[in-house]
């Protein structure tokens, strides 16, 4: 007779624990990154760049002596500012318990925007007016459904909207927790732009061509190291370093 295994009811959100070998062994980085893919797609953790700050949201404020939750409230169609319990857990251990704390986040394509829409009721948009009012019953997205996620040294979360341009103070400060599956979906897309980067040739000798009045037709490049220009490509001056190895081509032909 097969012996039957006992498992523990586990609830969606509810962190799993894992078994890891040489734990003590190995660390840095590598370790950090190989314990994140362990999670559970569900698993509520901290974003670590604004651009992982999608999907499924919990937003708190450290209020005191009680943390605050960002709640919709859809019977009464308005957002509800909800203490949460006293004990001392901090930000990084919390998670939502129930729906109307969830916020669903979308990605503004081409843009360092969000939109933040209710994760119960109808989902409607998060807004802010001229006159600061925030309010979430808005059905279509605008400017004023635009917000944009700032990342603060400690962690903390600023959303800034196009009526703000005001310093970050303590009520704009907000602890935000993210699911772990779109956390790696940011990890990933950000992987994918840096090897289209990678694989964009440098293209010298054409761009000589056009700019080179001199050499007989013939295009010369520079025999210098091209990682200068891989490195100045990533910091968005490629043109001003193709331009100075020209400069110093010209040079070089009266030396």
């Amino acid at each position: 007779m097969d012996k039957v295994r006992s498992t523990k009811l586990k609830f969606k959100g509810d962190k799993t624990k894992k078994k890891r070998k040489r734990e003590d062994d190995e660390g840095g980085p590598s370790r950090l990154r190989r314990m994140e893919d362990e999670e559970e797609p569900d698993t509520w953790v901290m974003p670590e760049s604004a651009t992982e700050i999608r999907g499924p949201t919990f937003i708190v404020h450290p209020s005191d002596p009680s943390p605050i939750s960002v709640n919709f409230d859809a019977t009464r169609n308005r957002i509800i500012l909800h203490p949460l319990d006293k004990d001392s857990l901090p930000l990084i251990d919390r998670v939502p318990t129930e729906i109307s704390q969830v916020w669903v986040i979308t990605r503004v394509a081409g843009s360092p925007t969000i939109n933040l829409r209710t994760g119960t009721g109808e989902g409607k948009f998060l807004s802010c007016d001229k006159h600061g009012i925030v309010s979430a019953d808005r059905e279509a997205r605008g400017p004023e459904e635009e917000w944009t996620p700032v990342l603060l040294p400690d962690g903390m979360v600023a959303f800034q909207n196009v009526y703000e341009n005001e310093e970050v103070g303590f009520r704009e400060r907000f602890g935000v927790k993210i699911q772990s599956k779109y956390k790696k979906e940011a990890h990933e897309e950000k992987k994918k732009r840096e090897a289209v980067t990678e694989l964009t040739v440098i293209d010298e000798a054409g761009t000589n061509r056009v700019h080179q009045a001199w050499g007989a037709g013939r295009s010369i490049v520079s025999k210098d190291d091209k990682k200068e220009l891989k490195r100045a490509r990533k910091e968005g001056r490629l043109a001003e370093a193709l331009l100075d190895r020209r400069s110093k081509l010209k040079s070089d032909r009266f030396c």
